[in-house]
């Protein structure tokens, strides 16, 4: 057997399975993946909120981080919840160690019913330690507008707010168009130089949770695979309009998408 690729996540744990850890993993495997992980908060939800947050110390999340990366290299490295500014210090410190791997960032910061999964404080740590060894940054809107402390209402705003955020030193950032109010998104990729384009219908559903995460795990995963910045951006925006389109239709809340997506890989 072919030795696999090797993907890690950085994150908090959804004890409802939609997002988090548990959706990181779940789109490594099912994109050929093997996925190894370092968790940074534990919580208690469902889909319809979070009911609880236990935040791991900088250091356990640390010495989870090296001691998987010393025996498991990772080609590429996805980051989601990160709680607060002493974690991002002592995340980015250990990837320093790993400069050549792929770094994904998904600035997690509210979770979709809600609650806040980022301290305030932590948003200037992650501008100044994280971005700057960012391969990719992967902001929904409302994450972007406080990374970049302005409103973004149009397309022209996503692409000057992009521009702001390859600036830290990011090679590639996406902007996530879903909270747009228009009947048609747009996703942007900007790689300092070109901006490119993903248009598609807005889905009516509220199964939506954990859709971020999803997004950069499966980003995550083709980078591990050797797949250029738009190529990889193509095909986890196909992965996550599908995974939502076909949603399991869980709970009463805000559901999880659908995790089996049959695409090729």
């Amino acid at each position: 057997m072919k030795k696999p690729y090797i993907a890690m996540t950085i994150a908090g744990s959804d004890s409802g399975g939609g997002a988090g850890i548990q959706a990181d993993l779940k789109t490594f495997h099912q994109r050929g993946v093997y996925g190894t992980s370092a968790l940074t908060a534990i919580t208690a939800q469902n889909t319809q909120g979070v009911h609880g947050v236990h935040v791991m110390t900088p250091e356990f999340v640390a010495d989870q981080i090296r001691v998987v990366l010393d025996d498991l290299p990772a080609e590429a490295i996805k980051t989601g919840m990160l709680a607060n500014a002493p974690i991002i210090e002592a995340v980015a410190e250990q990837l320093r160690k790993y400069h050549e791997t792929k770094l994904v960032i998904d600035p997690v910061m509210v979770a979709k019913g809600g609650a806040k999964l980022l301290q305030d404080e932590a948003v200037q740590a992650l501008l100044t330690h994280l971005l700057p060894q960012a391969y990719v940054i992967t902001p929904n809107l409302p994450e972007a507008e406080v990374l970049v402390e302005r409103t973004i209402e149009t397309l022209s705003d996503m692409k000057e707010a992009a521009k702001h955020l390859h600036d830290y030193g990011v090679a590639h950032v996406i902007m996530k168009g879903g909270h747009m109010l228009d009947h048609r998104l747009t996703d942007i990729l900007f790689d300092g130089q070109h901006f490119h384009e993903i248009e598609h219908e807005r889905i009516p559903t509220r199964h939506t949770h954990g859709t971020g995460c999803t997004f950069s795990a499966c980003l995550t995963a083709e980078l591990a695979k050797g797949a250029d910045a738009v190529t990889a951006f193509h095909t986890a925006q196909q992965f996550i309009v599908t995974a939502i389109q076909t949603a399991p239709n869980l709970g009463s809340g805000h559901g999880p998408t659908n995790h089996w997506v049959q695409l090729p890989l």
